[in-house]
């Protein structure tokens, strides 16, 4: 069989198979990556990409490899899970860095992580004062966990003692002109009401709809597939008063 054709074939069947194994890890592979999830992850790349391409040998060794480090890996997961001593050696535990307002430097030597790093994690938290932080925690997948001081935290509604509307995630009612019947049923509404809303919009048939959510407040969204927009505005493009 010609090379590029079993290559192909080869690249299908590893394409497919981490997209499985990805799924059964879970989005903790993607979002929160620990040492073990990043040793996991690499190693189970590279036995696909040698599937891919090593032609000097069958591909069912390879595949039977990923399969076991996946399931090596749903079962680190479980342990994890089920053992806190061993969630503690395994994925590491959080760790202190400032207590207090105060750098603990022997905690930052015990990870090697330095004042640069210290500095850099809190610029990303909107922090580039260090005499606004209270507590910083160092997380096991590297992210850093940032408590400011009191009088330095945003002030709240219930702190004003206001009463703020209800908010949450718009349901779609219709999605690509098509009608979501389900999610109608699901706010205890029909066709009927929905059609008599979008009159309001200038819409005769959903189909003229590109995207309509039943948004918490009670209120509809509706974006028709032709905008009344002349030309996208390009952001380098325009000029405003400076």
């Amino acid at each position: 069989m010609n090379e590029g054709i079993v290559v192909f074939v080869r690249a299908i069947i590893a394409f497919f198979s981490l997209l499985i194994f990805a799924r059964v890890l879970g989005k903790k592979q993607i979002s929160q990556l620990t040492f073990f999830d990043y040793t996991l992850g690499i190693t189970i790349g590279s036995i696909a990409a040698t599937m891919t391409t090593d032609l000097s040998s069958r591909a069912w060794p390879h595949w039977v490899g990923l399969t076991t480090w996946t399931v090596a890996g749903l079962g680190i997961d479980l342990l994890t899970t089920k053992s806190r001593f061993a969630a503690k050696y395994i994925e590491g535990e959080p760790t202190i860095i400032i207590m207090n307002g105060k750098i603990l430097e022997s905690n930052m030597r015990k990870l090697r992580y330095d004042a640069t790093n210290l500095q850099q994690q809190l610029r990303t938290k909107d922090v580039f004062d260090l005499n606004e932080v209270h507590f910083a925690v160092l997380e096991p997948n590297g992210e850093l966990s940032v408590l400011k001081k009191p009088e330095l935290q945003p002030v709240t509604a219930k702190d004003m003692n206001i009463t703020v509307p209800n908010t949450g995630i718009g349901i779609e009612l219709i999605y690509d002109g098509i009608v979501v019947d389900l999610n109608l049923k699901q706010i205890n509404r029909n066709r009927k009401w929905l059609r008599s809303e979008l009159k309001k919009y200038g819409v005769k048939d959903p189909s003229e709809v590109f995207l309509a959510t039943y948004e918490a407040s009670g209120s509809l969204y509706v974006d028709k597939f032709k905008d009344k927009i002349q030309k996208p505005i390009v952001v380098g493009d325009f000029k405003g008063p400076y």
